[in-house]
């Protein structure tokens, strides 16, 4: 009789326990639907971190995905390359910030599928913005920045012109990169490194972010025109700058300054070692992995 009480007390405390369980679990549901909004069909998809800006609210995840992308580097290495018919053949063209591609097209190709654009490019982007909100209207854009310019209450004056430039082009494909979806690379960046971004006065360049979304939503990736940690030569720092600038004393600059430098030469190290297992390889120049 006393095994059978007990046996009927641990059951009662069990069920206790399950119920308790469902009830969080309902709870956090309930909080994961108001906090991302349903699609028409009622379910909600794609890549964690980064939301569609409406221009009265934001909504959905992006939703991308390709058996096989092209990430085009800004580097002066792209400079008469002739990579540009190749490049176009690529399902996805990934490019960064507000590089350019009229009068570049046959180095870099004229197809631009993924944006991944610095807060601090957005105006150059807004005073083009014909070129790029309407006639590039089949471009998804994708915005990254600190919480004090891409906050979503308000008070983040780039997050802000970015919902007007979304009620003048209705048309336009523009997402942001929430701030959980930001602290995530600065998390990945130290775990690799073994250095808080913060403490070491760094900034995570366009083209870090750029690579993580690519290894989230390509099978493969092509990467074009971007160095290795060890690689130098006398090449524009962008293919499309006015004025000369070393792309290697960039790198050298950057890497070693105490406060607001991007660590250009540390990410390419980090590359690296994603390439060992991704489906990733390097073009122009080549990279021995």
């Amino acid at each position: 009789v006393f095994v059978h009480t007990q046996t009927l007390r641990w059951l009662c405390v069990l069920s206790l326990l399950s119920l308790s369980v469902l009830l969080w679990f309902g709870h956090v549901i309930s909080r994961w639907d108001h906090a991302f909004p349903a699609t028409a069909a009622g379910l909600r998809y794609g890549l964690w971190g980064y939301v569609r800006i409406r221009p009265d609210r934001v909504e959905q995840f992006l939703d991308l995905h390709f058996n096989q992308c092209a990430l085009i580097s800004s580097s002066g290495q792209m400079r008469n390359s002739g990579l540009g018919a190749d490049i176009d053949r690529i399902p996805c063209v990934i490019r960064m910030n507000d590089a350019p591609t009229v009068g570049y097209e046959a180095d870099v190709g004229g197809r631009t599928s993924v944006r991944v654009v610095s807060h601090t490019s957005v105006p150059r982007l807004i005073k083009d913005r014909h070129r790029y909100f309407r006639e590039g209207a089949d471009t998804a854009y994708v915005f990254w920045g600190p919480d004090k310019n891409m906050r979503m209450d308000g008070k983040g004056t780039v997050f802000n012109a970015l919902q007007r430039i979304a009620a003048q082009y209705p048309g336009a494909k523009l997402y942001a990169m929430t701030p959980e979806r930001v602290q995530l690379c600065d998390d990945i960046f130290q775990n690799e490194t073994g250095k808080n971004r913060f403490k070491s006065g760094a900034y995570l360049s366009t083209g870090f972010f750029t690579m993580i979304l690519a290894l989230e939503m390509c099978e493969r990736i092509q990467v074009y025109g971007m160095i290795n940690a060890d690689y130098c030569s006398a090449v524009l720092y962008h293919y499309y700058d006015q004025v000369a600038t070393d792309e290697c004393l960039m790198y050298k600059v950057h890497e070693h300054k105490r406060r607001g430098g991007h660590r250009f030469i540390t990410e390419k190290a980090i590359y690296a070692k994603w390439a060992a297992r991704h489906k990733m390889e390097f073009t122009h120049p080549s990279w021995n992995l």
